[in-house]
């Protein structure tokens, strides 16, 4: 027991040296899928059929294939077709960010097509442009439903950081192999990488949930649940 609590210690340093790679994929991807997810989103509810069948094509390809497929598919693939000689760790953010942007699309359309049809008339009848009814009407409550959403897609995301260990990202689940590998311990080691998850996932829950107590306005979403655009 004292050797395994020793052993824990001392790789302690190394995983959260890793803890902090998985971090940054983490939020890299989700800002990612943040910034490409909305246009998306917006595309599929107000844009033309053919942008609403591009992205509903899109979510299909990156939600119907594995994450493992997807880094060999463009670390292995597709980058170096194009020429494209990105880091392991970059190369990770874009493609998680990719599969982000297709979860978060549907999280967002979700929420948009979750407020009633009358804001959007009422906003019009004001003598707000479409564009302008949709950025600073639409939006702004479409965000703040879809934090509980975010949360689930955060929680998705950080286990799905471990996998980048196959293309060499030095994560967490990277770091944990290598000291298992060679000090012939790998029950406490990856013990404190379950550990290490567990204490990223439901603290990140928590902060997600502070801030969906600190936007919420009560009574506020019995009152925008209605008909889709």
């Amino acid at each position: 027991m004292t050797d395994t609590v020793s052993i824990i210690l001392d790789s302690l340093p190394f995983l959260l040296q890793g803890t902090g790679v998985t971090l940054g994929l983490v939020f890299s991807s989700l800002l990612l899928g943040f910034l490409l997810g909305i246009p998306m989103a917006l595309a599929e509810v107000y844009g033309s059929d053919l942008l609403a069948r591009f992205v509903r094509t899109y979510v299909w390809f990156f939600r119907g294939v594995p994450v493992l497929v997807l880094l060999f598919l463009f670390y292995f693939g597709l980058f170096n077709l194009i020429g494209l000689n990105l880091p392991a760790f970059v190369s990770g953010i874009v493609v998680l960010g990719l599969r982000s942007t297709a979860y978060q699309s549907q999280i967002f359309r979700g929420s948009i097509q979750s407020i009633k049809r009358g804001q959007m008339m009422a906003a019009e009848s004001l003598g707000l442009s479409r564009r302008r009814a949709i950025f600073h009407v639409i939006l702004p409550q479409a965000l703040r439903l879809s934090i509980p959403g975010w949360s689930n897609e955060y929680c998705i995301l950080l286990k799905d950081s471990a996998i980048t260990y196959a293309i060499g990202v030095m994560e967490i689940m990277t770091r944990g192999n290598f000291i298992a590998t060679t000090t012939y311990q790998p029950m406490p080691i990856f013990l404190a990488c379950a550990a290490i998850f567990i204490v990223l996932t439901y603290g990140g829950i928590f902060l997600l949930n502070l801030l969906e107590e600190k936007v919420r306005i009560p009574g506020y979403d019995d009152n925008t649940k209605g008909a889709r655009y």
